[in-house]
C-alpha cells in the first residue's frame, strides 16, 4: 500500500499532501481526510492509511501551509487559531481538482472525514464543494463559530450540502457538546441533508487517538470505525470483501 507526500499549488501557497492509496491502478473511490489540531502527524497518517487499505484513495492536506512558526511566535496564536474559513475552503477545493484531474480516483465517489476541528473542517467542506457524495465528522466542534475574517459560521453554509452525512459524538465531549448536536440535527433536518448521529457513551473529545491516552477510548473507535466504512461504502459504491476492514486504532 503506497504512502507519500505530494505538492499542490494553492494560490501563491504550496501545500503539503499526504496521500496514500491502495493496490492496483484504480480508478478508485476516494477520501478527504481533514486534520486535527496537531496537524497531519502520525494519527492522521495512519487513519489516511487505513481507509487506503480499506479500498480508498486517501489524501490529508496540511491546512496549516500557510502559517509559520513566526507567525506563532510573533501572535502568541497556534496554528489553529489562525486558520480562516475561506482560505480552509480554497485549500479543499484545491484538493478536490487534484483527485479529480488525477486517472487512477474515480471523480463521482470522493468523500470527506475529519476529527476534531477537522471533523468541522468536513461540515464546511461538504457544505461548499458538491464534489463530496458523503461526509463524516467525528466529533467537530465549533461548527457554530466563524473563524478568521468570516462572518458566517459553518452552520450558516448547511444549505449548500448537497451529500449525507454521518457523525460521531462522544457523550461527555463538551465541544461539540449534546445540546450542539440537536442544534446540527435540526439545521440538517431543515435542509432535508440525510444524516445519521451517533453517540457513544461515557466518550470524551478524541476518543480515537491512542496517541491521546487521557482521551482515547477503545471501545468508541472500535464501533465508530467500521461505521465510516459502511457509510462510505454505501455512498462511494465500494464493495469490500468480507473480513478486509482495517482495525480502528490500536
Amino acid at each position: 500500500m503506497p504512502s507519500f507526500w505530494e505538492k499542490i499549488q494553492v494560490n501563491e501557497s504550496e501545500m503539503d499532501v499526504y496521500t496514500s492509496v491502495p493496490e492496483g491502478e484504480g480508478p478508485f473511490p476516494a477520501v478527504v481526510v481533514a486534520h486535527h489540531a496537531p496537524g497531519v502527524d502520525k494519527f492522521m497518517q495512519d487513519m489516511t492509511n487505513k481507509l487506503a487499505a480499506s479500498g480508498y484513495a486517501a489524501v490529508a492536506p496540511d491546512l496549516f501551509h500557510r502559517i509559520t512558526a513566526e507567525m506563532v511566535e510573533s501572535t502568541g496564536k497556534s496554528k489553529r487559531d489562525q486558520l480562516d474559513d475561506s482560505q480552509i475552503v480554497e485549500d479543499i477545493n484545491a484538493t478536490v481538482d487534484f483527485l479529480v484531474e488525477h486517472s487512477s480516483i474515480d471523480a463521482n465517489r470522493i468523500g470527506v472525514t475529519g476529527f476534531c476541528m477537522g471533523g468541522r473542517v468536513t461540515w464546511l467542506a461538504a457544505s461548499t464543494n458538491s464534489a463530496f457524495k458523503a461526509a463524516v465528522p467525528y466529533y467537530g466542534g465549533n461548527i457554530l463559530v466563524p473563524w478568521g475574517g468570516a462572518t458566517e459560521a459553518p452552520l450558516a453554509e448547511t444549505s449548500g450540502m448537497r451529500c449525507p452525512v454521518l457523525f460521531h459524538f462522544g457523550e461527555v465531549d463538551e465541544n461539540p457538546s449534546q445540546e450542539d448536536m440537536l442544534i446540527l440535527d435540526k439545521e440538517l433536518s431543515a435542509h432535508s441533508i440525510p444524516h445519521q448521529f451517533y453517540t457513544y457513551p461515557g466518550a470524551g473529545h478524541a476518543f480515537m487517538n491512542p496517541a491521546s491516552p487521557a482521551r482515547y477510548q477503545r471501545a468508541a473507535a472500535e464501533m465508530s470505525w467500521p461505521r465510516t466504512l459502511d457509510f462510505f461504502d454505501k455512498h462511494l459504491g465500494l464493495q469490500r470483501a468480507a473480513g478486509n476492514d482495517e482495525p480502528a486504532c490500536a
